[in-house]
């Protein structure tokens, strides 16, 4: 018998599937590839009363680490920052954490004045003058900008630099499947990384939707060639797209200052802990042009006033989502947000103001140019590999200890260090290489300690 609120009984899901036109319940799986798909029930244990799965669940969180309790310089996407405690306590009120979304203008005023705030600090931040609240993370962000850039020029070929994230770059391939976007990658010089001019104005063409580039890149590395990247993309009538992590703007010039059409990047690193790698927010800014107002994703919040004037509200000027226009019409199907982690952001760069983040940018890029200066002076390894000026991230390379990236990592966790991101797979042209990170929440005597780390683990491998 079925249960009188779920139909589960046989032939309600025989009905079902019928209708579906698949004979069975695997066949709704069948673009799941075989060999990952558990052949056995799930390992669960059996019921357990509220005080034994908590000491369940407490002895399995005991096997993990978080960065919290040992020395880590792991990035890689998701950066470790200070985050003030004023930011989760302000986040959290209740009229904040208990609003999913500001489906009611007239009775979430409080929320979308906030967003409203966050939406005005990101266009200062990035040189722009529109911003949305908000996207998913920096990866959603490029998938969108790709789609926005096809939509916008009626084009289908977006370019990106070979260095890219490897995980926004999987992201973006599952966004441009549907539309058929054509995906290049164009290479870098071997020398500092950056993208090669020659090679980027020989994909270049009347074909051509956008061109991106990742400043800092996902190697820490900067772009000095910024403005003639903008020009050439812009000779084709392309759009160009920057991605940012935005604590590098307070060192670094705005996008919109070298000719960005639209900016993305993550949010994550302006008040929004590094909770595993998530939740995320993804940044997405363009300039105030109707062709580009109206194609941008997500929502775009506005202050007016009442008709005499004495009044001051607060406004959602556009969401073009499929629920609320035509679908055909939508720019994207977004259907949640993460206007939490926008809120933090909104009191995070409040409370840092432009003089504080340039401070936390100086920390940052100062922590990783000490860090370079000593690792690169033991011998057998080669930090970075590219040479640019790098911001809070950098590659260290250990081919010439006969070492692997893996091992060496495997002998500072011994010492209580996380190491940096393996990235040999990603990119094996680079050999036996990590990607390190330094933030403000490491001092001059964490980084001694690494360098003292390597230095034994290299000797005692030669």
């Amino acid at each position: 018998m079925g249960h009188p609120y779920v139909s589960n009984d046989a032939r309600t899901r025989e009905q079902m599937l019928h209708e579906i036109g698949v004979t069975n319940i695997d066949g709704l799986f069948a673009d799941v590839p075989s060999e990952i798909r558990l052949k056995r029930p799930l390992n669960l244990p059996g019921p357990m009363s509220e005080l034994e799965t908590r000491r369940h669940v407490q002895a399995m969180l005991a096997k993990n680490k978080p960065f919290t309790q040992m020395l880590s310089f792991l990035g890689g996407g998701v950066w470790p920052h200070h985050v003030p405690a004023h930011v989760r306590s302000l986040a959290q009120r209740s009229e904040f954490l208990t609003a999913y979304t500001p489906y009611q203008p007239e009775i979430s005023q409080g929320m979308l004045q906030a967003l409203f705030e966050y939406q005005s600090m990101i266009c200062e931040l990035t040189g722009m003058e529109v911003a949305n609240a908000s996207m998913y993370d920096w990866a959603t962000s490029l998938g969108e900008a790709a789609l926005m850039c096809a939509r916008v020029t009626g084009r289908r070929k977006f370019i990106v630099p070979e260095l890219i994230g490897p995980e926004r770059f999987a992201t973006l391939q599952n966004y441009a499947l549907g539309p058929a976007l054509e995906l290049v990658k164009v290479g870098y010089d071997r020398r500092t990384g950056q993208l090669d001019p020659s090679k980027l104005r020989a994909e270049l063409g009347r074909d051509v939707a956008g061109v991106y580039i990742e400043n800092p890149s996902y190697l820490g590395f900067l772009e000095t060639q910024v403005d003639e990247i903008a020009a050439a993309a812009h000779e084709v009538g392309a759009l160009f797209v920057v991605g940012v992590n935005p604590i590098s703007l307070g060192l670094l010039k705005a996008p919109g200052e070298y000719g960005a059409d639209i900016v993305i990047g993550e949010g994550q690193p302006l008040g929004n802990p590094v909770s595993f790698g998530g939740p995320l927010l993804g940044i997405f800014a363009c300039r105030d042009d109707q062709k580009l107002v109206r194609q941008m994703p997500g929502r775009i919040i506005g202050m007016t006033t009442t008709l005499d004037g004495k009044t001051v509200g607060f406004v959602m000027v556009l969401q073009t989502r499929e629920q609320h226009i035509r679908r055909e019409r939508a720019t994207s199907n977004i259907c949640s947000n993460e206007a939490l982690c926008a809120i933090n952001v909104a009191i995070y760069l409040a409370s840092l103001g432009p003089r504080g983040l340039r401070e936390l940018g100086e920390i940052c890029a100062a922590n990783a140019s000490y860090a370079i200066e000593k690792l690169n002076k033991i011998d057998g390894l080669l930090v970075p590999i590219f040479d640019s000026p790098h911001f809070n991230e950098f590659t260290l390379n250990c081919d010439r200890s006969n070492l692997s990236i893996s091992s060496l990592n495997a002998k500072l966790l011994e010492r209580g260090i996380q190491g940096g991101k393996p990235i040999r797979e990603e990119f094996p042209e680079l050999g036996e290489t990590s990607l390190m990170c330094t933030t403000e929440l490491h001092s001059g005597v964490d980084i001694d300690r690494l360098a003292e780390a390597l230095t034994d683990v290299v000797r005692a491998k030669s």
